[in-house]
Formats: C-alpha cells, sequence, structure tokens
C-alpha cells in the first residue's frame, strides 16, 4: 500500500509518497481502507517534533478519517468487512490503509459523505466539549469566536447556534466574513493580520468590544492565540470563560489584572485528554453531533479535496491560515 510517510523532522516538503507493507490488526482493532483523511493543525506541528506526542519515524500524519472495515483483529464484536466509520487517532491517516482500534471507531451510514466524515469528529469534537464541558455555554449568552472561518472555527459558529448562543465571528478577510454569516453568525468582525503594536492591540480589543456590545462575551472560542488574545480578554463579560484552544498565531501572555478585574476565568481545552480520560461523555457528544448532522444543523465546509500524492500540499494549506473550513485528503472514491 501506498503512505506519505515522514522520515525526518520538517516541513510537508520533507514528506515522502512511499510503498509499505499492509499492516495487519491486533486483537481489539480493525483494519481499514481509508477513504479521506481530514488535515488539523496537529499534522502541522507533529512533522516538526513541535506536538506533544512524538511518533517513532517513519510514521504517516493524519489523525482523523473515514473508512471502509476490510480486516478484524481477534476479538471484535459488532463490526463487519464492508462497514464503513469514522476514527480518530494521531497518527497514520495518510496512508491507504491504517489500523485503529475497534473501541474508538464511530459507524457511519452506508450512504453519508465519507469527506464530511473525515472533517467532522475532530473539530466539532473539540467544540462540542469546549463549549458544553468547560465553557457552560448557555442560550441566550453571547460567543466570540476567534479565527472563525477555519474549521473549527465554522463549527463553533454552528454549534453555538444550535445551543441558542448569540454568535460574534471574528476573522481576516471580508471573504471570510461571508462564510462566517453563511454558517450562522450573528455578526462578524474583521481583524488585521498580527503582530499589534501597543496602539494596534488597543484598536483591536475595541474592536472586540463594539462587536460584543457593552455586556461583553460571556464565553471567548480561542483556537488562535497570539497577539489577538489579550484584545479578545478585554472583551470579556464579567464573570465569562475564556476557552483557550489553540495557538497557530503563537502562545499568548495574558495580564492576569484582567481576570480579576472582570471575575472572569481562562480555562484550557485538551480534547484529546478528555476523550481518554471521559469516554462515556465523549461518546454522548459523539451522538449528539451524528444527530446534528443527519438533521442538517452541522455539516463540515470543505475548503479543497486534494489527493494523497499532494497530502503534503494540503498542510501546506491549513498551516497558511487561508483555509476556508476543512481541508481533507481524498485516499479512495468509493
Amino acid at each position: 500500500m501506498k503512505a506519505l510517510l515522514s522520515r525526518q523532522p520538517g516541513g510537508p516538503e520533507t514528506l515522502e509518497l512511499t510503498d509499505v507493507p499492509t499492516p495487519e490488526p491486533g486483537k481489539g482493532e480493525l483494519r481499514i481502507r481509508v477513504l479521506a483523511c481530514a488535515i488539523n493543525y496537529p499534522d502541522v506541528l507533529i512533522i516538526e517534533d513541535k506536538y506533544q506526542f512524538k511518533p517513532p519515524r517513519p510514521f504517516a500524519p493524519g489523525a482523523e478519517v473515514s473508512g471502509v472495515v476490510d480486516a478484524i483483529g481477534e476479538g471484535v464484536e459488532g463490526w463487519a468487512i464492508g462497514d464503513r466509520l469514522i476514527a480518530v487517532a494521531r497518527d497514520g491517516g495518510l496512508a491507504e490503509a491504517m489500523i485503529v482500534p475497534a473501541s474508538g471507531a464511530i459507524r457511519m451510514a452506508a450512504d453519508a459523505d465519507p469527506v464530511e466524515g473525515a472533517a467532522l469528529i475532530f473539530t466539532y469534537g473539540t467544540t462540542i466539549h469546549a463549549l458544553i464541558d468547560r465553557g457552560q455555554l448557555k442560550a441566550g449568552e453571547t460567543l466570540l469566536i476567534l479565527g472563525a472561518a477555519g474549521g473549527i472555527g465554522l463549527s463553533a459558529i454552528e454549534i453555538g447556534k444550535a445551543m441558542g448562543a448569540t454568535v460574534v465571528a471574528a476573522v481576516s478577510s471580508e471573504e471570510k466574513a461571508a462564510a462566517a454569516r453563511e454558517a450562522g453568525a450573528d455578526r462578524t468582525i474583521v481583524y488585521g493580520r498580527g503582530p499589534f503594536d501597543k496602539e494596534g492591540s488597543k484598536a483591536l480589543a475595541q474592536a472586540f468590544k463594539d462587536a460584543v456590545g457593552p455586556k461583553g462575551a460571556d464565553v471567548i472560542y480561542d483556537p488562535v492565540g497570539g497577539d489577538y488574545a489579550e484584545p479578545a480578554l478585554r472583551s470579556i463579560a464579567w464573570e465569562g470563560r475564556y476557552l483557550v484552544v489553540g495557538f497557530p498565531a503563537g502562545i499568548p501572555k495574558l495580564p492576569l489584572n484582567l481576570t480579576l478585574l472582570k471575575a472572569c476565568d481562562v480555562r484550557g481545552v485538551f480534547w484529546g485528554a478528555f476523550v481518554a480520560r471521559e469516554p462515556e461523555r465523549h461518546r454522548a457528544h459523539v451522538a449528539q453531533l451524528l444527530d446534528w448532522w443527519r438533521e442538517g444543523r452541522i455539516r463540515p465546509r470543505i475548503d479543497r479535496i486534494y489527493p494523497l500524492e499532494q497530502g503534503g500540499e494540503a498542510i501546506t494549506r491549513l498551516a497558511s491560515r487561508s483555509a476556508i473550513g476543512k481541508v481533507v485528503v481524498r485516499i479512495d472514491d468509493a
């Protein structure tokens, strides 16, 4: 089978498409023929050895896939050859086949779009955990989303609206603002590219305050970080919740006096650890996502689809922060 491998730390240009042995499933495992693999920001980091998990090389990046079961390991029940599924792993998705634990596999309807299926769980799973468990978002509250036109940002718009919030989407271009409105955002704000000097930071903070209104944002969803974090925090409501999700713009340093003045919380969102520690709650979230997907209340927006041999270009596209929605590699047309 073919796989796109990382043999040494580096950018997407270091990945090599090569033939490797087809793996065999062990006890409790399924082998799947990969249909599609969504690209996420950890894929940018993991090939550069900048992610918290460092798999032994060579490995294929790609953590979020849809596929078809084509071999079943010992002791696995409830799955049959030909069943379609969604799975999330640490790596291995940019390959024609991969091994996944049967216990974590998510059944996908036979008529479901495998590209959308591959793009569903990582972003929407992170967001539903963030907004329900960490943000405790309530109907009628105001939700400010940074980076709102990326895959995770658009998922936050849709889930925020499904939960009854007023959604303010912050993006970096008018094109992205249009995508945010299409996803259901009530208001949008277009900000410039950082870094910002003191006056630029102050102006951005005021723009956030104007967008969320005089009460402030009850929940701020930040998958961006960098120079955007402090201005956003300055727009938070009394006893608001600031959700730390990711840092593609850099790891910020927040002045903690702001948390005192607003009696607000800064809360980390580590979805992978949540899944491992709270599997039953995770399964309940997944069931809710699948219901919303079937009902059409959420639907992954696909920015671009690449073939396996262009998987490095897909990672480059995501790293550029120019994608609107999810970047997906289509591996099998079945």
